[in-house]
Parts: C-alpha cells; structure tokens; sequence
C-alpha cells in the first residue's frame, strides 16, 4: 500500500466517528466571514480538505453557486453528500490529496481551514503553494487557517506545524500579498472546536 493510500486510510478510519466528536467540528465556520468579506456569490470558491466542514452550507445559503470541495476522504465527502441531500448537486465534489491536485480550471477563492498546518515537511508545503498558485485565478484570493502557537502538538493522531501571523504571512508572500493575518475567534463561544487559530487573507501578487 502507498503511502498516499496509508494516508487515505488514516483519514477514512478518522470519518468514522460521529461529527460533533472529531476536534475541529463548527457547527458554524470560524472562517465564514473571511470568505464572504473577501468575495461575492457570483464567484467561485474551492475547499480544500473541506470534509464534513458546514462552510458549503452556508455559502450555499448565501447564493454561492459554484462551490467546489475537495478533500482526501472519501468517508468524509460522503457524509457531507448525504448531509446536504439533493443540494449536494449544486457543489462539484473532488476526492483526493491537495498536494498533488492537477486542476482543470481555476477558482475565484481558496479555502483551506486546518489543512496547511498538517504539512510539517517543507516539501509537502512547496507542492501545496504549486497546486494553489495553478488554481488560483489572476484576482484570486486565498483564505487559509491553522493551529496558532498555543494549539495542540497533534491532531488526529498526526504532527502539526503551529503559526503566528508573521510565521504564517511568510509562508505564502513570495506569490501573495497579504491582506489581513491574524488570530481566528471561534464563530459560537463555547461550541465545536474552541482551540486557537491563526487565519491569513492573501491576494495574488502582480
């Protein structure tokens, strides 16, 4: 078995457990906001290891009609399938890994929450800024949260990088122009996942 498939796996076997127990459970996204503020429902946005995330909802709730989710689990893609039910054909679902996705189209948004900090290699992170700079359109924007300084060593039985706004805004100013980097407040105290984030806004530079 490769080690992609190990990984697969790993996360299909993580899906199996009930939603609101998995540690980054919202019932309402944390980063909502940010995807909203920074775009419209005319444009499109892809998530990256978007899973069971609720942030689909409600950007459909909101008129966004060119939705794409993309993530390794195919456990995980099925759950939020059969969540949404027959909206779930309104949203173009990819399975696979984000780092070595080959895109046939570019969109107007990147979301990723709690997918880059999972990448503790340099390497992993290289092919992930290559398959983002190839999906991102020329006045793209990308959106991307993780694990803060404070957060915890491991998530779902995996290492994790941890940032603060400078650390994160580094890793992707080379090709992004930093719009707003700074700490990620839960969208409902006390519900779902209450552990510390950093989210970065960054634009595709000239």
């Amino acid at each position: 078995m490769s080690d992609e498939s190990n990984v697969e796996q790993h996360w299909n076997d993580v899906y199996a457990a009930p939603a609101d127990s998995l540690g980054w459970y919202e019932p309402e996204s944390s980063t909502l906001a940010l995807v909203t503020g920074h775009s419209s429902p005319q444009q499109s946005v892809i998530d990256v290891g978007g899973g069971e995330s609720h942030l689909v909802d409600h950007l459909l709730d909101l008129g966004y009609d060119d939705i794409t989710v993309l993530d390794l689990s195919a456990v995980a893609l099925d759950r939020a399938q059969r969540r949404l039910g027959t909206r779930a054909q309104q949203v173009t679902w990819i399975q696979g890994d984000v780092t070595s996705f080959a895109p046939e189209r570019t969109w107007d948004v990147w979301h990723d929450r709690a997918v880059f900090h999972f990448l503790v290699d340099e390497n992993r992170r290289d092919e992930y800024r290559a398959v983002l700079r190839r999906s991102l359109a020329p006045d793209g924007v990308v959106v991307v949260a993780t694990f803060a300084l404070a957060g915890p060593p491991r998530c779902a039985g995996l290492p994790v990088a941890h940032y603060d706004p400078t650390s994160l805004a580094a890793e992707f100013t080379a090709d992004f122009e930093p719009i707003t980097v700074d700490e990620l407040a839960p969208a409902r105290v006390g519900e779902g996942d209450q552990r510390p984030y950093v989210a970065g806004v960054f634009a595709r530079r000239a």
